[in-house]
């Protein structure tokens, strides 16, 4: 398993997979795109799951918790960057609240 170290880079990557993926399905459903978005979609999905399990939290939970507050963030930046839609304040202020939610999480100290 990577070192703990590399958790904040395992988890953008994961977070680009999984929005990628669920874009696929959003691009399907809502923008009336091909259904043939789903396959690079359902692959983004699977490198997203592969992905989280080289976090070395010890228990799954810990790390899906830990990878929500990266996610929050990850999501804002690709709705700016992708849709065109630039987070506010509010927006920020929440994704920073989260972020250092999931720094508290993983990498606070444990007995």
């Amino acid at each position: 398993m990577p070192a703990l170290s590399l958790a904040p880079v395992i988890y953008l990557l994961a977070a680009l997979a999984e929005i990628a993926g669920c874009f696929a399905f959003w691009a399907w459903l809502r923008l009336d795109k091909s259904i043939f978005w789903l396959i690079p979609g359902c692959l983004s999905l699977i490198c997203f799951a592969w992905l989280l399990t080289f976090i070395n939290a010890g228990f799954a939970g810990r790390a899906y918790a830990a990878y929500g507050g990266v996610y929050i963030a990850a999501s804002l930046t690709w709705m700016w960057l992708v849709e065109g839609s630039r987070p506010d304040k509010w927006d920020i202020a929440g994704a920073v609240i989260c972020l250092g939610g999931a720094a508290i999480i993983l990498f606070g100290p444990r007995e």
